[in-house]
């Protein structure tokens, strides 16, 4: 058993999808592996609305996955997200996710590679 603020988790994995579970964080986390701006990661991540980035950015930064660096030295104010060193030992594991999900959709003729 696991608990973070009070919250119950059963076993390591309820524990690991605490941090990248849902629809979207393993997803903005593998295009964080390199430092993006903002307008970069929107651009990368079409499918997600502005406000469900936004507050999975949030969650993430809360939970010590990421950083969020604003740079106001000369306009236009630039907004600035990376791994942080916690974050960085998620690559291995979102890097599997990926090959996992190359593998399948070569491997299973239901699924169609939209372009």
């Amino acid at each position: 058993m696991y608990s973070i603020d009070d919250k119950q988790y059963p076993c390591s994995t309820s524990l690991t999808m605490k941090y990248i579970g849902g629809k979207w964080k393993a997803v903005i986390l593998i295009h964080l592996i390199e430092k993006k701006r903002y307008s970069e990661l929107r651009k990368e991540c079409k499918v997600i609305t502005e406000r469900t980035l936004s507050l999975q950015l949030k969650e993430m930064e809360e939970d010590g996955l990421i950083t969020r660096t604003v740079h106001t030295s000369k306009p236009p104010l630039r907004v600035e997200y990376e791994l942080t060193e916690f974050g960085v030992t998620l690559i291995p594991l979102l890097k599997a996710i990926a090959q996992w999900g190359t593998e399948t959709a070569e491997k299973n003729k239901r699924i169609k590679v939209a372009e």
